[in-house]
């Protein structure tokens, strides 16, 4: 199927009917994707905050889209880890070692208080999510990109609008995330992506947020998250992965 998208994305004209841009976002999911199988990575994510410096964390992220279902675990550092999230469907647990607890979380919220939000780790839903509003031919940096305006048709996404940048094989280059009113909140860059077997992986992202930040000497500057991911794979994994006893398992 992912094949035949592909095939189908490359005869469609430089000027693009409001079908053919719904196309698009269904060929950009598909490329992330992984139904049919489960995937696993490292994500180490540096988190910026101007005025205080950096701080540094490592989780392990293992997927099942099939299921949409998730599991992230903290390794790093000491003071977090074994904290953990369990994503089932639309129900988010979080776990917290110390208490030994499940706490009901959402996935628009902060993960682990950086600029990344928890809806970033599942799978892209954009073509469930939104509809297009506009589109155009547009550069960004050395990419030839179709640049789409975005608004949701339902309430449970992190954003109700965007603007995304989709280059011409069918990869998101950049996002930005706004509010109801339009207020400019976030942006998402993913200069590059791993390619194993035409299955795409990014190889990092980088979450700045429009509001938050602290002016120094006169400037303000935004916060900043940073995710480098390494070890990617899409080696089966055990059914128990995808459990709150698997949480619990790996603090003991």
């Amino acid at each position: 199927m992912k094949k035949i998208l592909i095939i189908l994305f490359f005869v469609i004209p430089s000027f693009l009917m409001a079908e053919d841009y719904q196309k698009l976002l269904e060929l950009a999911d598909s490329l992330v994707n992984y139904p049919d199988h489960d995937f696993s990575g490292q994500y180490t994510i540096t988190q910026n905050k101007p005025g205080q410096g950096q701080t540094v964390s490592v989780a392990a992220i293992f997927r099942r889209d099939s299921q949409d279902t998730y599991v992230i675990v903290i390794q790093e550092p000491s003071i977090n880890k074994g904290q953990g999230y369990l994503k089932q469907g639309r129900t988010l647990w979080f776990y917290d070692p110390e208490s030994k607890r499940f706490n009901s979380t959402s996935s628009t919220d902060r993960f682990q208080n950086s600029n990344a939000r928890n809806s970033d780790f599942t799978q892209s839903t954009l073509a469930m999510d939104y509809d297009v509003i506009s589109g155009e031919e547009v550069k960004l940096g050395s990419y030839d990109c179709w640049l789409l305006e975005l608004e949701a048709n339902n309430t449970e996404v992190t954003y109700p609008k965007m603007k995304i940048w989709i280059s011409k094989d069918g990869l998101v280059r950049m996002t930005e995330d706004y509010s109801l009113s339009g207020q400019h909140l976030r942006s998402t860059y993913i200069p590059d992506y791993y390619n194993i077997g035409g299955t795409f992986v990014p190889k990092r992202l980088l979450f700045e947020d429009q509001l938050r930040g602290a002016t120094i000497n006169g400037k303000f500057q935004k916060e900043r998250t940073l995710i480098d991911i390494s070890s990617p794979s899409f080696k089966d994994l055990p059914n128990s992965v995808f459990s709150k006893s698997f949480l619990e398992s790996v603090n003991r």
